[in-house]
């Protein structure tokens, strides 16, 4: 059984990830930039990915979406391909907070897949979503890497606030980067869409 409810855009749906997206995954960590921007320097073996991918959406505390291409034909998903991921993992429910991770193949990057999959996830982190009960958060918090001043603008375009800056945390190849710790409250959220 998947976790996690279908989400759905204009542009993108999110589905549970599943077994059958671990091409894609395994595409995702072989992509130098995206990996840079992202800071991941763990290195995956492909049977890690296979499993992460089959398992994942099960495990407790996080909700793991794959982020496809919303065009239809007849009623039907065009394509159910994964071009991205998006995640709230870290859920508290005591403190009712979890973090937002997003990552995309690099030809979907720049063209609003991004934008409209956060909006969703904070839409249903903060409200439900389709029918589906949300987490009903407090918090969304995530960090973005100095080096990518792209995805911090997109984040504060969305309600994301600086808190403060984690000093020389990444490797960049011969020089260090900062992460930059960003969050959206419930209220601030809510403040935006009205």
């Amino acid at each position: 059984m998947t976790r996690g409810p279908l989400l759905h855009g204009e542009m993108m749906r999110l589905r549970p990830i599943e077994a059958r997206d671990s091409e894609r995954l395994w595409e995702a960590v072989q992509d130098p930039e995206g990996t840079r921007l992202t800071g991941t320097t763990a290195v995956f073996t492909r049977d890690q990915i296979d499993e992460w991918a089959a398992t994942v959406s099960d495990r407790p505390g996080r909700y793991d979406w794959a982020i496809c291409p919303a065009a239809e034909r007849d009623g039907k998903p065009v394509s159910d391909e994964l071009i991205g991921e998006i995640v709230l993992n870290d859920l508290d429910e005591d403190v009712r907070s979890a973090n937002l991770r997003l990552q995309l193949l690099p030809n979907y990057r720049g063209r609003g897949y991004g934008r409209e999959a956060i909006a969703e996830v904070l839409r249903f982190a903060f409200d439900g979503g389709d029918g589906e009960p949300g987490p009903g958060l407090h918090r969304v918090s995530l960090d973005v890497l100095s080096i990518n001043p792209r995805a911090q603008a997109l984040y504060e375009s969305l309600g994301f606030r600086v808190e403060g800056r984690l000093r020389d945390i990444y490797r960049d190849g011969d020089t260090w980067a900062d992460a930059i710790v960003m969050s959206v409250l419930e209220d601030e959220y809510r403040a935006m869409q009205d």
